[in-house]
């Protein structure tokens, strides 16, 4: 059927599809609209326009890996000078594919999250995959509820951030039948794909930093929520390592309880630290957030950082290199871990070899100028 409007689609409903039905007393209506109207642009539209057939541009939208780079531009540059749209559900339910990955993360508005979401979307977007994001704000029930709904649209693959899960939430991931990549922590025993570091080996890695410094009362301070498994993993390392290199010291902890992460609660467990402990010399915190809250309370008091008391942080955000005095912190590489879960899901969404599904990328302590 030609584009410029001389055929009229059949309406099933309809007699004939030649535009007259009963309209009371003889009346004409016209033809009913259909959701399908006669100026949409086709796949053999974008064919003729890119000079290839329909099914390079069926395969250029289902599967552009399987295209070569030449071709998916030309296909791509046709799709849009023709403003053509797919019909990605009837795409989906041919091909078996959604071409989509759900990312689960506890905090849209943290930067180390917002940098892995970077990196995901830097591999999967060029290979046609689209993000579903998802925000658990550190609650394990919400996680369960956004796994479920995602696993309803039927993505391709799954990023969550995490290895604690509830046993609802494991077992959902664990029968999915698609691959899932988990990130942020270590487990021996990953549901699927793991891009990650120790939490535990880092805090103590930042104890150890600190004995070797000098400082005799260290104090740690956080959101310790029960749903924040990887900020709890730290506390007890905190602890263990105390009890280790500090024979004889009390263990100090300041948990805000449910406080945000947020420089206000930074400012708070501060005050606490030196209302509960001011023989405290060092001040560990459990993220950069807080650590960049407490630096500017001490500016604000004329506190001399690190002379009166030295504060690491835990992250290396970029406002850790801006501060003054500049923070000393546990850089994790936030965007690296995007950018390899997105290789790794990539190559198990299209059935490549994976020489291992387990990879730790590690972490590094960051000495600057607030201890």
């Amino acid at each position: 059927m030609s584009r410029g409007g001389a055929a009229v689609p059949v309406d099933p409903q309809t007699d004939a599809g030649d535009g007259e039905a009963d309209g009371g007393a003889g009346g004409l209506i016209g033809p009913r609209q259909t959701r399908r109207s006669t100026n949409t642009v086709t796949l053999t539209d974008v064919a003729q326009h890119a000079g290839v057939s329909p099914q390079t541009v069926s395969r250029s939208i289902r599967s552009p890996e399987l295209v070569s780079t030449f071709t998916l531009q030309r296909v791509r540059r046709s799709i849009e000078a023709t403003g053509y749209v797919p019909n990605l559900a009837a795409s989906n339910l041919a091909s078996n594919r959604s071409m989509t990955v759900a990312a689960i993360i506890p905090a849209i508005s943290a930067s180390v999250f917002a940098d892995a979401l970077h990196g995901l979307d830097e591999i999967l977007a060029p290979a046609g995959y689209q993000l579903f994001i998802g925000s658990t704000d550190y609650r394990p029930s919400h996680e369960e509820e956004l796994v479920r709904a995602f696993l309803g649209r039927r993505p391709d693959g799954i990023f969550i951030v995490g290895t604690h899960h509830s046993k609802l939430t494991e077992t959902l991931l664990r029968e999915a039948q698609v691959p899932v990549v988990e990130a942020w922590d270590l487990t021996d025993n990953p549901i699927d794909g793991l891009v990650g570091f120790s939490n535990s080996d880092a805090l103590r890695a930042v104890v150890e930093f600190a004995a070797e410094r000098g400082y005799a009362h260290p104090t740690f301070a956080g959101s310790f929520q029960s749903g924040d498994f990887r900020a709890v993993a730290r506390r007890a390392s905190f602890e263990d390592a105390v009890r280790e290199l500090y024979p004889g010291e009390p263990v100090r902890v300041i948990d805000s309880g449910t406080g945000t992460v947020d420089f206000e609660t930074g400012r708070r467990l501060l005050d606490e630290t030196l209302a509960t402990h001011p023989e405290t010399d060092v001040l560990m915190f459990a993220s950069d957030v807080f650590a960049a809250g407490a630096l500017l309370e001490c500016a604000r008091r004329g506190i001399n950082v690190p002379q009166d008391i030295a504060v690491t942080g835990f992250g290396d955000f970029e406002i850790a290199r801006h501060l003054m005095p500049t923070l000393t912190t546990v850089s994790v590489p936030n965007r690296e871990i995007g950018t390899t879960a997105g290789r790794l899901l990539l190559a198990r969404m299209t059935d490549q070899a994976v020489a291992t599904s387990r990879i730790d990328l590690g972490f590094s302590v960051v000495a600057r100028e607030s201890a």
